[in-house]
């Protein structure tokens, strides 16, 4: 370790883990490492790269990195990484002033590998030597032949016209333009379309070369592993061949304004989209402190001002009827943390009402005093999330990670955001004290650091950007030499061959790999016990989820009509959310976040595998407790479903409004999985039910119910309690839930009492999903409906316009599991397309960002891009499946890529909730072990002939199936001939 100078080491006991600060001599590098148990091991690199424009360099920088490297020259390691790789997590992320590239892994060998790929990547990238790297990456002029418009494209120019396209990434960017106009947050750092075509190969290499160096780096190490040899490891590969520099990458400190700033931009709404009340306000004032204690303490504040159901902040500007919807908090993870206070649905005219509201209910509030009940829940509800730290699929190690660089980047230590237990126990204490309400006074009233930013809608402005865009690239050509002109034709034809060009297996072969017997033969099997208690089923399942129950409440939905679905879906955003017969709904929020790790309401159709087209649907009940907490579990889940005061027609109203706002930005947010999910659900039962509880179909229903609700608030009111009468009755529960035995054992206790609240008698059972109603128009044909499965003749396509720059097209269908049983072979398939045919034709030549593919057990499968500059081409693309899968060759190397890839998806760490919730669906879908490990021995056995088998299934996926594209709407107008129905998604 003479290499390295030792700053600090630490016991960070919170996280059972050794934590030590390293600064390497000759390079300069800064290396965190955290020593424990945990397999699933995380290392990164990162970098600050501040904006200095926005032309998306450090964005396209990030991407382009990632395109080979000396010691792996292949055109695309990433993707080679993905096919082949046991990673836990494989990814690279620009932020405002930091790229950050970290890996996961849970195989040894595998660990070191990813690390060896990433470091020759970040240092030595074929890209400062390839232009065509940046061009395919960043963005190019296109033009097929001479009589061809010149057009732009690109994977980042194209992503980002897709982020552009969301009204509240927009308003995120212009937030930060108005806080930090003299900083790196003042720039886009992942690039505006509208500047991104002004960078150049040689400003690309200079920002390479500046920022691009150890002693710019900072380097993090987690998990179980001898860290000494993995810094020696470092040392030798890497860091010693350089020397240290001066990077000046310092993030400038923005200087706190005189007065407050005021910006004002547009967004674009579809032609039948109204402009009245569709304006955006925001209020933001920057909080200048890196300070653990104070970080804790504003995201307390974010709960208690804004979050919470009936926060104070958020309240006042609903009642004063400033707008639809009311959301912001405490955004931090940047050098000058902000808070931000932000009105949608409302109009310009309001501003200084706004504005006025926000000022007199902070002084209210400093003055009166917060609610130290809600206080207190805040706290401890991030307490629980803290200890539990459950982040879903992200390996807690990156997590981890990615907080130190909150202060690390900035000159603090590394550890100052991780070990939070002692601040926590001080911010109890603190409530009594006034101390939240001095922050209040210091950093949001008496801050002048501010800035307002309106944002106002503009009817057809992506279309008029469009045709801006058109004129600027015709103009160009206009001006282009014949010989120019002939170059653009030739370069644009010479990059499709270069994207076409496979790579030689000699460089393929110098990429490490790990071979088929480093992988477990065996599966991870799901066990369970079952139980009658009280004439009710329960599934145990026994895992060690250190003192915290994982109970879940599930209730068939077979009893409502689909007609009555949509409700059960809409229980899901009211339910907790509303007075009850013993509670405010503010207390009952407060109440359960101080009793329990929170409270879930969701819907789910599991399907049936062994019987396609049954399926069933279940309401389901989520709650996590401490043992001792059960009691008070059992209780508040009774007053909820029995007691909520659904009669509120104020609450009702908020509520109604706020989810129509954020089920919009769940479909700009997510539109692939609503084109897949739309699809699926002319074919579908459990596609449908999805629809209907929260999709497209689900969408369009919250606006109509919103709208009734003015004429007739009454009819809504009685179908909650209609829907809930019938659901909520012990003949349609059963219980799951996963603890230790001695969380069973305090369950098993008091469970009698709490089954004898719910009412008993047979409801009629409904075929869900029976029929297509009006807003669901079949294709000219439609043979027969069987149960939940609907015989289409031919493809239904639909088109849903949008104001987006971008499309979602989705392509879905079903095979026959009688005539084409499933296999696990599909799962390999699936690594193939996604990073073999779909990412060659969608993303390196098309320019689309993303392409997935998914095949399920019950037959059903799906194709679908993202933020995709195309339509009818991406159409065609899938149509070329199956000709693809029957010519299919591949060498012996690739396909255990592909088979490793495969297992590396199936191998995912789980969570204990995510434990709990997979043995559910397994349950429900009567999803055997036995399968689970024929399927696993399926996908090890897997040779180039059982891929080629599959074209008969993906031509049943095309045969007998629908497709929907959710998008730019000028596109899909005049793709019209390519849908059956088209119409404005938002209106």
């Amino acid at each position: 370790m003479k290499n390295y100078e030792l700053i600090e080491t630490k016991r960070i006991d919170e996280l059972s883990t050794d934590a030590g600060i390293y600064r390497h001599k000759k390079s300069g590098a800064r290396i965190f490492t955290m020593k424990n148990e945990d397999d699933n091991k995380v290392f990164g690199i990162a970098f600050r790269t501040p904006a200095e424009d926005s032309t998306g360099v450090a964005h396209i920088t990030e991407h382009s990195v990632l395109c080979g490297s000396d010691k792996f020259p292949l055109k695309d390691p990433f993707v080679e990484l993905a096919k082949g790789s046991l990673n836990t997590f494989l990814n690279a992320m620009t932020y405002p002033d930091k790229t950050v590239y970290p890996i996961a892994s849970r195989n040894d060998k595998d660990f070191d590998n990813l690390m060896n790929v990433y470091m020759d990547a970040v240092f030595h990238p074929n890209s400062v030597k390839d232009p065509r790297i940046m061009l395919q990456e960043g963005w190019h002029y296109e033009m097929e032949d001479e009589k061809s418009e010149l057009i732009y494209n690109g994977v980042v120019y194209n992503e980002m016209k897709g982020v552009f396209s969301n009204p509240e990434s927009v308003l995120e960017r212009y937030i930060m333009h108005a806080l930090f106009p003299d900083t790196t947050y003042g720039n886009e750092s992942g690039g505006d379309p509208v500047n991104i075509p002004d960078l150049t190969f040689e400003q690309f290499k200079e920002f390479h070369a500046r920022f691009y160096h150890p002693s710019n780096s900072y380097i993090f190490l987690y998990g179980d592993m001898d860290m000494e040899k993995k810094l020696e490891w470092l040392d030798r590969e890497y860091l010693s061949k350089y020397d240290a520099i001066e990077p000046n990458s310092d993030i400038a400190f923005q200087k706190p304004f005189g007065k407050m700033h005021e910006e004002e931009i547009t967004y674009s709404v579809g032609d039948n989209e109204p402009l009245e009340n569709n304006s955006y306000l925001s209020w933001n004032a920057v909080v200048d402190a890196v300070d653990n204690k104070l970080n804790l303490a504003f995201d307390i504040l974010d709960y208690a001002l804004l979050s919470s159901p009936g926060a104070p902040l958020k309240q006042a500007l609903v009642d004063a009827g400033i707008g639809e919807d009311i959301f912001g908090g405490f955004q931090d993870g940047i050098k000058q943390p902000y808070f931000t206070v932000t009105a949608k649905g409302t109009e310009k005219k309001e501003k200084e009402r706004f504005l006025d509201i926000i000022n007199s209910t902070l002084k209210k509030l400093v003055k009166e005093g917060l609610d130290k009940k809600t206080l207190l829940a805040a706290i401890n509800h991030d307490e629980f999330q803290y200890r539990e730290a459950d982040y879903g699929r992200t390996p807690k190690g990156l997590v981890y990670s990615l907080t130190s660089l909150d202060t690390w980047l900035y000159g603090g230590k590394p550890w100052d955001y991780l070990e939070c237990e002692k601040f926590y126990k001080e911010l109890r204490e603190d409530v009594n004290k006034g101390y939240f309400e001095k922050l209040i006074e210091k950093y949001l009233l008496d801050n002048n650091h501010s800035a307002m930013v309106i944002l106002t809608p503009e009817r057809g402005l992506t279309e008029k950007r469009e045709k801006e865009l058109k004129k600027k690239l015709s103009d160009i050509k206009a001006k282009m030499t014949p010989q120019e002109i002939q170059k653009c034709v030739s370069d644009t034809r010479m990059l499709k061959e270069y994207q076409a060009e496979p790579t030689s297996e000699e460089a393929l072969n110098k990429l490490p790999l790990l071979s088929i017997s480093d992988i477990n033969k065996k599966a991870d099997k799901f066990e369970w016990k079952e139980e009658k208690l009280s004439d009710t089923l329960v599934v145990n399942t026994e895992l060690n989820t250190r003192g915290i129950a994982y109970l879940r409440f599930n209730f068939n939905t077979s009893s409502l009509t689909e007609e009555e679905l949509p409700y059960a879906g809409f229980l899901k955003t009211v339910l907790g959310y509303m007075d009850t017969e013993k509670h405010s709904f503010q207390d009952l929020t407060s109440d359960i976040l101080l009793n329990a790790g929170g409270i879930n309401f969701d819907t789910n159709a599991y399907p049936d595998i062994r019987n396609y087209g049954r399926y069933t649907g279940v309401f389901s009940v989520e709650i996590k407790l401490l043992y001792d907490g059960f009691r008070f579990g059992f209780d508040i889940i009774d007053e909820i479903l029995h007691t909520t005061k659904f009669e509120d027609k104020k609450r009702m109203q908020e509520i109604l409004n706020e989810a129509r706002s954020r089920e919009r930005m769940r479909v700009e947010g997510a539109s692939h999985s609503f084109a897949v999910n739309r699809a699926t659900s002319y074919f579908s039962g459990t596609g449908r039910y999805a629809d209907l509880t929260g999709g497209i179909g689900y969408y369009q229903f919250i606006n109509r119910i919103s709208a009734e609700f003015q004429k007739d608030p009454k009819k809504l009111v009685r179908k909650l309690w209609e829907v809930s009468d019938k659901l909520f009755r012990a003949e349609n529960m059963f219980v799951s839930i996963a603890a230790e035995k001695k969380g069973y054992d305090a369950f098993r206790k008091d469970f009698s009492d709490f089954i004898k609240k719910f009412t008993s008698g047979a409801v009629k059972k409904q075929e869900n999903c029976k029929k297509l109603d009006k807003g669901y128009k079949p294709y000219k044909g439609e043979k027969s409906y069987d149960g939940a499965q609907i015989e289409l003749s031919g493809n239904l396509n639909e088109g849903f316009k949008t104001p987006s720059q971008v499309n979602y097209v989705a392509r879905t269908g079903r095979f026959d599991t009688e005539k084409l049983p499933y296999t696990g072979s599909l799962r390999v398939l699936k690594v193939i397309l996604n990073y073999q045919y779909l990412w060659l034709n969608l993303r390196v030549k098309g320019g689309a960002y993303g392409c997935m593919s998914g095949f399920g057990r019950s037959g059903e499968g799906y194709f679908v891009s993202y933020r995709d500059p195309h339509l009818k081409e991406t159409l065609d693309i899938y149509q070329g499946l199956p000709e693809y899968v029957r010519s299919f060759t591949t060498s012996e190397r690739d396909m255990t890529k592909y088979i490793i890839g495969a297992i590396s998806e199936m191998d995912t760490p789980r969570t204990n909730s995510a434990k709990a919730a997979l043995t559910v669906s397994a349950f429900m879908s009567k999803v055997s072990n036995d399968m689970l490990q024929k399927e696993r021995d399926q996908v090890l056995a897997t040779k180039e002939a059982d891929i080629r088998k599959l074209s008969d299934y993906m031509e049943a996926i095309l045969l007998k199936g629908a497709a929907c594209t959710i998008g730019n709407g000028q596109l899909i107008e005049e793709n019209k001939d390519k849908f059956l129905t088209t119409e404005d998604l938002f209106k």
